[in-house]
């Protein structure tokens, strides 16, 4: 049944947000050199890594310099990346993903390796189910970015403080899973990107 509704949800959405996804493509073509997309590997379910599908907000190279972001003075972020990040609008092609079947519309956000290997025992839990485009932690953590950019260390705030929270909050999720809540999760989620 989340198959289907994934799979629902997903063709409705990108067909509605085609004529804007062309629209940004241009922009992004035209505003900085490289691609419209950016494919960066994720941790899937059974710790299976994913190409994950998002519109390029950075300058070509710039995960070598560090796979976290810090908010708006990290200068590898484009003009163009700025409006796309604080809108959420770089995460639309993920219902590609969530089409090819590496991801849910909800479920535990996918992290990249470096840090799926600190995982322990119990926080490895989330890697049972297939991620999701947004959670209860993507609520919590709206501002991660923001958060982050105020740190003096943002890779040590994230993985002592923000990561943690986030798995506790994913585990919660995965205890009890209903169709229910995920569609109040994606209410949730609807008016938070609105409200910005």
């Amino acid at each position: 049944m989340k198959r289907v509704f994934d799979i629902i949800v997903s063709v409705v959405i990108l067909s509605f947000f085609l004529p804007f996804g062309i629209l940004i493509g241009i922009i992004i073509a035209f505003t900085s050199k490289g691609g419209v997309f950016y494919v960066q590997e994720r941790i899937g379910k059974h710790a299976k890594p994913f190409g994950l599908f998002k519109f390029r907000t950075m300058s070509v190279g710039a995960d070598k310099a560090g796979k976290l972001t810090v908010g708006m003075r990290d200068s590898r972020i484009t003009k163009i990346g700025y409006f796309l990040r604080k809108y959420k609008l770089d995460e639309f092609p993920q219902f590609l993903n969530v089409l090819f079947g590496t991801m849910s519309v909800v479920g535990p956000r996918p992290e990249v390796k470096e840090f799926t290997d600190l995982y322990d025992q119990s926080q490895q839990e989330v890697l049972k189910v297939k991620p999701g485009i947004t959670d209860l932690a993507s609520l919590e953590y709206f501002n991660e970015n923001e958060i982050l950019g105020k740190s003096e260390d943002p890779k040590k705030t994230y993985i002592e403080i923000v990561m943690p929270a986030k798995l506790e909050l994913n585990k919660k999720y995965i205890s009890n899973p209903s169709m229910t809540h995920d569609i109040q999760i994606m209410w949730r989620t609807f008016k938070k990107i609105i409200s910005k």
